[in-house]
């Protein structure tokens, strides 16, 4: 793709990267070369403004490895290793690592994001398409992926977590702030939220589940230990925990919300080893 200055301008760009372009690519220049000189110029967010802008290629970067301060690529990468990066990776396409990836500011996939190994971010993650770790994720910022989040160790998150589709995690899942997923939430171990957590469909845990806010599930909620919130605990169908169910104070214990009260017997069940005081809706069937 040729991309000549009358072409960038109707564009809009601002005012001091046009200037850029006109000093070093007056005559014009093809897509991805133009992303590199950009990137090699320290300007990373022109860069990512000009894929935002022009879109993703079919373009496949094929290596044994990638360490570098900044990365911005209109295509897939396919790297047989570990990817470093010191700052931003951004990709119009999928992302495919052997071994890991590791970014200091984000990372920006759009497609998916498969690894062997772990992800490491110190800010935000963005998947346009699934995020699958053979190892953990742990991303300091905000998190959003379209599709589903795998991890087979442990998932962390210190922001926001958007998800289009389920969220599975071999061990833990510890979040910092507020988690919506359009689909089921499943861990091996303990779920922890600092805010809010909703589901599309059910929440399972093989430890505890601790929330600090409002927690909401379409389907059922489970855990093999504690269910305990800041806020109202929601469940569409049954509550079952193998210590206590407690919501925060004031609030209620809901079950059976998508379910027709006289089906709640078999339905809507809620387990625990005491009733919660805060029960308000579903069959109460002991321990």
């Amino acid at each position: 793709m040729d991309l000549t200055k009358n072409f960038i301008k109707t564009k809009r760009p601002c005012a001091e990267g046009f200037r850029w372009f006109l000093q070093h690519h007056a005559q014009g220049s093809d897509y991805q070369p133009l992303l590199d000189a950009l990137v090699a110029a320290g300007r990373v967010d022109d860069a990512c403004w000009l894929l935002a802008q022009f879109g993703p290629t079919g373009a496949v970067l094929a290596v044994d490895a990638i360490d570098a301060e900044a990365l911005v690529f209109a295509g897939s990468l396919e790297v047989k290793g570990n990817i470093e990066i010191g700052t931003v990776l951004r990709t119009g396409g999928a992302i495919r690592a052997g071994g890991g990836i590791r970014a200091g500011v984000s990372i920006e996939g759009g497609d998916d994001i498969r690894v062997a190994g772990g992800i490491q971010c110190g800010g935000k993650l963005t998947a346009a398409g699934k995020v699958d770790a053979g190892w953990g994720v742990h991303v300091l910022g905000d998190m959003r992926v379209d599709g589903t989040l795998r991890a087979g160790w442990d998932i962390a998150c210190g922001g926001m977590l958007t998800l289009g589709g389920d969220c599975n995690a071999g061990h833990e899942i510890v979040l910092g702030g507020a988690a919506r997923c359009e689909q089921g939430i499943r861990a091996g171990g303990a779920i922890t939220a600092q805010g809010e957590l909703r589901a599309g469909r059910g929440i399972e845990s093989g430890a505890g589940i601790e929330c600090g806010a409002h927690l909401d599930a379409a389907s059922g909620i489970r855990a093999c230990g504690a269910i305990v919130a800041g806020g109202a605990i929601r469940a569409g169908e049954s509550l079952q925990a193998g210590e206590e169910i407690r919501a925060g104070e004031g609030y209620g214990v809901y079950a059976g919300l998508a379910v027709q009260q006289d089906r709640w017997d078999s339905s809507a069940q809620v387990r625990a080893c005491a009733r919660p005081p805060q029960l308000l809706s579903g069959h109460w069937v002991g321990a």
